[in-house]
């Protein structure tokens, strides 16, 4: 409908939520006409000596002015507007300071183009109100330090321009440069946060959009095809190599793991497709390999590894990466100059291992600084100063519905595991007292790769299935352990099962049964829980994101912060972590069937359903439905620290997200109808989860509790679920003899004669040797390192962008009051004696889903996205 105030014009105005919005809501045009027009109130006459001043007049309040021709006959007068663009001061390789000397030396043939898009159309041409357009140029004299550079651009429009809603932007310089945002008058902000290409190699105009969400039935006519030809330039054409300027989100199988043509050893199956399921990856288009076509080339200084250019890391995480990977070098320097001067590169003795760690182990022993004279070092080694040699070290860690498989090729699924195993261990309780016991079952991941990893020579492994009780105390106690190779035969399957001790001697074959059991716990949390639920499985969507949704869609606004580095860390992983040969590969159980290994979970076990901390936990049976209990279920581990904490943040998303749905989404039929959100969440399913799409246990996208509970688990697992597995790495797995990533030697059986011999040196020979352990620890503590620029849950550098929208800024501020009140409560729960699992002697608070951290490796925060 049309509203028309005295003196000022005619406003068009309709509902937020119908077809064409306004930024004028019924009951607030008096605030807004008094915001923006101070010195005209509702006077006639103030009004008649503005329109009659000069033609340069610049008035910012007036670029929002849209007379209808009817009530205003005069004609439009021209007015100039006054724009800051801030860029950022990036730092400049040398072929870059090359090209800014060119367009310093000779700024004539350069500047960059910008010109303002009104919300409003031309009825004459139903095409949108442009301004005019302006140039800016930099030159030498600009220089400075800043982290930031600001100038002013000019444009002139007409009287009824209307509502600037968009701008665009040429780069006519040689050079890229990083666009941070444009502000017209201070009025209307452009938060753009993006690089911009030189025309000669990206000739579209790149255009940025005001800060204002709008559904696409929404979207103001006079941005509608900007809209559209916007995300067209985001989704490309599927073909070509990518070049590192581009800004393309497309898909792609995982063919870029192997490097056949350096020989067959390198060559790993493509994942993804019908025989061998997988999420897919961000398509680089890569040349293939000569050895085989279908697969894709490896990165090298000639095709650098691809992301779209906005995901790239910035230089400041580049840097600390670099720094992480120095340190460990460093760290690795005197146990690989101590492997290098003797005939074996077993551990030899525990003080070895001790010896790597400043201060203490994790076990609170005190090292003396003895420890270094029993190491067999170069003799100008041992002569280098203690406090030197604690520059060396590692700090101490803190703390130390599935297809069935076939019985005729891997054996009767029936355990090896009786009564008469556990019976002793019960404290007086029976077998048949049920939800006191709990299994950690890794039997069927395991069992069909064990011939082939164990025919690897340095590679030894069971699949186990470990008993666990639940004390009085609340803890969790390990009571036996079953240890299965595949059968020789179908009649006589290769199982043993390990009590916990009587002797010295079954002590240590305890001691063997257990680190073979977090063995295989070190590589699916890594392989399956990790890499595949987090990593994997979340770049989908993060490309069907970037290619469906606009980036002024209400979704798209919600999740920016939450994809952040994360394309260009998986990225880094497919060159030098989960490829063939790569650190993953190096350094866990499953060697070059680590990827495998992924795959067969994601086929088997892996469900976008279930993914959702409540419903996580009811499928691993740690949790029942409850509706009289807080979150609708009851633990079955009462004291259940990454249950009870993440509760806690599962339900503050939940509120915030249900929320900012409600808010844009007050109607079912505006789930339904909105195309980009629709186009989104089929391309994440059809073709990001191709192999899988068919699977009934998607769930439908028709309502806004529907939506609410699709983004709520987006964003758990983006945060809480990978800040959980990702930040204890170093903490939890850092210390070898307790979780090593893999094992050199079978369990023996009892009677083992080299066994018998020498108990601990069995184990010690077990495990991976000292420069292997240090190298491992090094990649530990790069992976559990914050950056210095790290964002955190409850923190946005956004909120300015919902200007307009009061409810959703209130809804971010009680989100972030409820994290603060979540990380007290959580560090109270680590304080509270009765929780046996967090608190107490020899036991490390649970922090992990603490909210807030500082830069390093700290074993706790919880970033906004899966940075790392």
């Amino acid at each position: 409908m049309a509203i028309t105030m005295e003196g000022v014009g005619s406003f068009m105005v309709m509902d937020k939520h119908r077809s064409f919005p306004s930024f004028i809501q019924q009951n607030k045009v008096s605030a807004f006409t008094a915001f923006l027009f101070p010195s005209l109130g509702n006077n006639k006459r103030n009004h008649q000596k503005m329109m009659k001043k000069p033609r340069t007049t610049t008035v910012a309040a007036l670029i929002f002015y849209n007379p209808i021709v009817e009530a205003v006959a005069e004609k439009p007068v021209k007015l100039k507007i006054t724009a800051e663009v801030t860029l950022r001061n990036c730092e400049m390789e040398y072929w870059e300071k090359m090209l800014h000397f060119l367009d310093n030396t000779y700024p004539s043939q350069g500047g960059v183009v910008f010109q303002v898009v009104s919300t409003h159309i031309d009825p004459t041409i139903m095409q949108a109100n442009l301004s005019s357009e302006a140039t800016l140029e930099w030159s030498i004299s600009n220089k400075t330090e800043a982290k930031q550079v600001t100038y002013k651009v000019e444009f002139q429009v007409d009287s009824n321009f209307g509502i600037p809603g968009a701008i665009t932007v040429i780069n006519k310089y040689h050079k890229e440069f990083y666009l941070e945002s444009v502000n017209i008058e201070g009025v209307v902000h452009f938060a753009c946060n993006s690089w911009v290409q030189p025309d000669k190699i990206h000739p579209e105009k790149r255009i940025f959009f005001f800060n204002k969400a709008y559904l696409p039935c929404q979207t103001p006519l006079g941005l509608k095809e900007f809209r559209e030809s916007e995300l067209e330039q985001l989704r490309g054409y599927g073909k070509g190599v990518r070049k590192l300027s581009d800004r393309i989100y497309d898909y792609d199988v995982y063919n870029d793991l192997g490097n056949p043509d350096r020989g067959m050893e390198y060559s790993r199956p493509t994942l993804g497709g019908e025989n061998c399921p997988y999420p897919r990856r961000c398509r680089t288009g890569r040349h293939p390999n000569n050895t085989d076509v279908s697969t894709e080339s490896p990165v090298n200084e000639q095709t650098p590894m691809y992301v779209p250019r906005d995901e790239a890391l910035d230089d400041s995480k580049t840097k600390a990466v670099a720094a992480g990977k120095l340190k460990g070098l460093l760290k690795n320097l005197i146990p690989t100059l101590r492997n290098a001067s003797m005939n074996s590169d077993s551990i030899k003795d525990f003080s070895e291992i001790n010896s790597l760690y400043k201060r203490r182990t994790p076990l609170g022993v005190q090292l003396p600084i003895e420890n270094w004279s029993r190491l067999p070092l170069p003799s100008m080694l041992t002569k280098i100063p203690q406090s030197i040699k604690e520059i060396y070290k590692f700090d101490p860690p803190n703390g130390i519905s599935r297809n069935k498989l076939n019985p005729s090729i891997y054996g009767p699924q029936e355990s090896s595991l009786k009564e008469e195993h556990i019976s002793g261990y019960l404290n007086g309780m029976t077998v048949q007292q049920k939800k006191k016991l709990f299994i950690l079952d890794y039997h069927d991941i395991y069992l069909p790769f064990l011939n082939r990893i164990n025919a690897l020579g340095e590679r030894k492994a069971h699949a186990t299935r470990t008993i666990f009780f639940l004390t009085p105390l609340g803890t969790l106690k390990p009571i036996a352990i079953e240890l299965s190779l595949p059968p020789m035969d179908m009649n006589s399957p290769s199982r043993q099962v390990v009590t916990p001790p009587v002797d010295d001697t079954t002590y240590w074959l305890w001691q063997l049964a257990k680190a073979h059991v977090c063995s295989n716990d070190a590589g699916a949390h890594q392989l399956i829980h990790h890499w595949l639920r987090v990593h994997a499985c979340m770049e989908p969507f993060i490309i069907a994101a970037h290619r469906q949704l606009s980036v002024m869609h209400p979704v798209y606004k919600l999740l920016k912060p939450h994809m952040r580095d994360t394309l260009a860390i998986n990225a880094q992983a497919r060159a030098i972590l989960v490829n063939a040969k790569g650190i993953i590969e190096s350094y866990f159980t499953p060697e070059k069937y680590c990827m495998e290994i992924t795959q067969s979970a994601y086929r088997d076990w892996w469900r976008f359903d279930l993914e959702g901390l409540p419903a996580d936990l009811i499928r691993r049976g740690l949790a029942e439905p409850d509706p009289t209990q807080k979150h609708g279920l009851r633990l079955l581990i009462e004291d259940y620290p990454y249950a009870n904490d993440g509760l806690l943040i599962w339900s503050a998303l939940e509120t915030l997200v249900r929320t900012y749905v409600n808010y844009y989404y007050p109607e079912a039929s505006l789930v339904q109808y909105d195309t980009e959100l629709q186009a989104c969440y089929n391309e994440f399913i059809n073709v990001g989860h191709a192999d899988v799409s068919h699977a009934d246990w998607w769930p439908k996208l028709s309502t806004p509790e529907d939506l609410t509970s699709f983004l709520t688990t987006i964003l758990w697992i983006v945060t809480a679920q990978h800040a959980a597995l990702n930040f204890g790495q170093y903490h939890y797995g850092g210390y070898i003899p307790v979780r090593p990533p893999y094992m050199r030697r079978l369990v023996p059986n009892q009677g083992n004669a080299n066994f018998l011999a020498d108990p601990q040196g069995y184990f010690l020979s077990s495990l991976p040797s000292l420069p292997e352990t240090t190298y491992f620890m090094s990649v530990l503590d790069i992976l559990s390192m914050h950056a210095t620029d790290e964002q955190y849950i409850g923190g946005r550098k956004d909120l300015s962008t919902w200007g307009g929208d009061t409810e959703i800024i209130e809804a971010f501020y009680k989100f972030s009051m409820e994290i603060k009140k979540i990380e007290k409560e959580i560090e109270r729960r680590n304080a509270d004696p009765k929780l046996s699992n967090r608190c107490g002697p020899g036991i490390a608070p649970y922090e992990l889903l603490l909210p807030s951290s500082g830069p390093g490796v700290t074993g706790r925060g919880v970033p906004n996205s899966i940075s790392i």
